[in-house]
């Protein structure tokens, strides 16, 4: 296990790591900047305070270039070396298109386990850390079904609902646990196992958060909008009004996500948060091939009489090397060409070839006028 840092890597987590994960004062100094170069120029610190940045930022940019300062964030890239098998900041191409589609989305995301994980379709499945027994069995039965169909479940590593959709989705090397610390840490300290059994099962842990982040309360709804955000849907399977998948089911809202809920007894307050979301517009569901038939036409996703037969998207090394960097630009949700455009800046009569070559290798549809990208099935 270990990274090596590109440049424009190593410069975004010390411009994160100064700014204290606020991506208000982030991008507020690289809009002013230009460029994370001029950002970071000593010369260019004293402007950091005309731009209303916070005070605990200017004084820890102050401080940074002394020998105590300098000790301590040398030793978190040394953790941050030696304990991820990934980093990815926007500009890297495994860094989930999903989520560059959203003002939050983070600079930088640190991981373990399998990058690739991160741009194939997920659904991700939350819901309290306290759930019943049945509870328990309807989220590792969801869980289980859809990563059979070939979705990847996403979950946050909480106790309860978030570890039995795990427990599942691994059995089928299909789950990404996205966590509300530094990747030093496990929280619950309780699921350190699933931690280890996530990895061991070609699994993904990955987090915005440096290491030496503990689990502060303000993280989790961070961190949940990141679980909604590389999610086709979110399916809630039992909560209380206070859950906090509650705040997961909301950003997927305002992600324009659909959103699942599963009912319970009337008078179980372990499922009222259930019953509101469905009041508010949730999708009921009671069987995980609803949600396959109402993500099916948004995804292109083939519903199969033998789930277990589907495929993952191919790997880079399947994609023919002209078409690749097409391939990459295409997400899950449709872009238009002009969006495919700004992100490969490939000329529009080869971008409009290559994407045609994709359909007929059957990676690419498309659909009133919006391309995505598709999954190779045995249909």
């Amino acid at each position: 296990m270990s990274v090596q840092l590109s440049r424009h890597q190593y410069q975004v987590i010390t411009l994160w790591y100064l700014v204290q994960h606020s991506l208000a004062s982030y991008h507020k100094l690289v809009n002013h900047f230009g460029h994370i170069d001029a950002v970071l120029d000593p010369k260019n610190l004293m402007q950091w305070s005309t731009l209303k940045i916070h005070k605990n930022h200017i004084e820890r940019a102050r401080e940074f270039q002394q020998p105590d300062s300098q000790a301590q964030f040398q030793t978190l890239i040394d953790i941050i070396c030696h304990q991820c098998d990934f980093v990815c900041t926007t500009q890297d191409p495994h860094y989930p298109q999903q989520l560059l589609h959203y003002s939050d989305c983070p600079p930088i995301l640190l991981g373990q386990g399998c990058a690739d994980l991160l741009n194939t379709p997920q659904i991700s499945i939350v819901g309290s850390r306290k759930a019943s027994k049945a509870g328990m069995q309807i989220s590792y039965d969801f869980s289980y079904f859809l990563a059979e169909a070939g979705f990847t479940i996403t979950s946050g590593l909480a106790s309860g609902v978030d570890q039995a959709a795990h427990d599942a989705a691994l059995q089928h090397h299909r789950t990404i646990a996205v966590i509300a610390t530094g990747i030093d840490t496990t929280y619950p300290k309780s699921n350190t196992s699933l931690k280890e059994q996530i990895l061991r099962h070609k699994g993904a842990i990955v987090t915005e958060f440096l290491p030496f982040t503990p689990p502060l309360q303000h993280h989790f709804p961070r961190r949940n909008r990141i679980v909604s955000g590389l999610s086709l849907a979110v399916l809630v399977t039992q909560a209380s009004l206070n859950s906090g998948s509650l705040i997961t089911a909301k950003a997927a809202a305002e992600q324009g996500k659909l959103i699942f809920a599963t009912p319970g007894h009337i008078y179980d307050a372990h499922y009222q948060g259930c019953h509101q979301l469905i009041r508010d517009g949730a999708i009921l569901v009671d069987h995980p091939t609803q949600i396959l038939e109402d993500i099916a036409l948004p995804t292109h996703w083939h519903i199969e009489k033998n789930a277990s037969q589907t495929e993952l998207p191919q790997s880079s090394s399947d994609i023919p090397i002209h078409l690749s960097a097409t391939y990459h630009a295409l997400s899950w949700q449709g872009q238009d060409l002009d969006e495919i455009f700004a992100k490969t800046q490939i000329p529009t009569s080869t971008l409009l070839s290559n994407l045609m070559e994709l359909e007929l290798e059957g990676l690419c549809v498309q659909q009133f006028g919006l391309y995505f990208k598709h999954t190779l099935s045995s249909v």
